[in-house]
């Protein structure tokens, strides 16, 4: 039996088991897409007789948000200056302004969430009067602060219900961009055992 005095080149394992043991990189996953934020939204205003008021002859009320421009262009710069008659009767017309803009901030995040939790969530309208008296939407929003700091600043506000496509939106949204604090359990008062302490004190006390 011959051996050989060949030795192994002890380079060429390294090699090998260096090849062999590389630690894998693991694939970063590819950032996911920001929610949008901007939506195209049309207001329908209408205008009601109102009888029997001599100081009054009628009034304006917003009655729904829809979401989606009816222009080729997509969004549109501003509102439309004049609004477009889409229902009209003996006691109301409706009025459809175009042209507005629903837009989602992250400092406002926490008022959607609770915009979203409540039974029936809000979009909330601000309107301007124009020189004719017609009040003209300007604002457009889904943060209830956002409509209630609106109102206390004497600006007209109306609250029409939050049409699905933004209630969608504004849920992606609140995912993306907001957690919820955890409520932190109170510690239950032991009002027996102070009421003894302070019996205890105020008999040492008399002593």
């Amino acid at each position: 039996m011959r051996i050989s005095n060949v030795r192994p080149d002890p380079s060429a394992t390294d090699r090998a088991g260096t090849r062999d043991q590389r630690p894998t990189q693991p694939r970063q996953a590819e950032p996911e897409s920001a929610p949008p934020s901007r939506f195209p939204v049309s207001v329908i205003m209408e205008r009601r007789r109102v009888s029997n008021n001599r100081w009054l002859s009628e009034s304006w009320h917003a009655i729904g948000v829809t979401v989606g421009s009816d222009r080729a262009g997509g969004e549109q710069a501003e509102t439309e200056a004049n609004p477009r008659l889409i229902v009209e009767g003996p006691d109301a017309a409706q009025y459809l302004w175009q042209g507005l803009i629903a837009e989602l901030f992250v400092d406002e995040a926490e008022s959607y969430y609770h915009n979203l939790m409540v039974g029936t969530p809000g979009c909330y309208i601000v309107t301007r009067p124009r020189a004719d008296g017609m009040p003209e939407p300007v604002i457009v929003s889904l943060s209830f602060d956002a409509g209630q700091a609106y109102s206390e600043g004497d600006e007209t506000v109306h609250n029409v219900p939050l049409p699905a496509e933004l209630y969608r939106a504004a849920e992606a949204f609140v995912l993306a961009h907001y957690v919820p604090e955890k409520k932190k359990k109170r510690k239950r008062t032991d009002w027996k055992e102070q009421t003894w302490e302070q019996h205890r004190g105020q008999n040492h006390g008399g002593q």
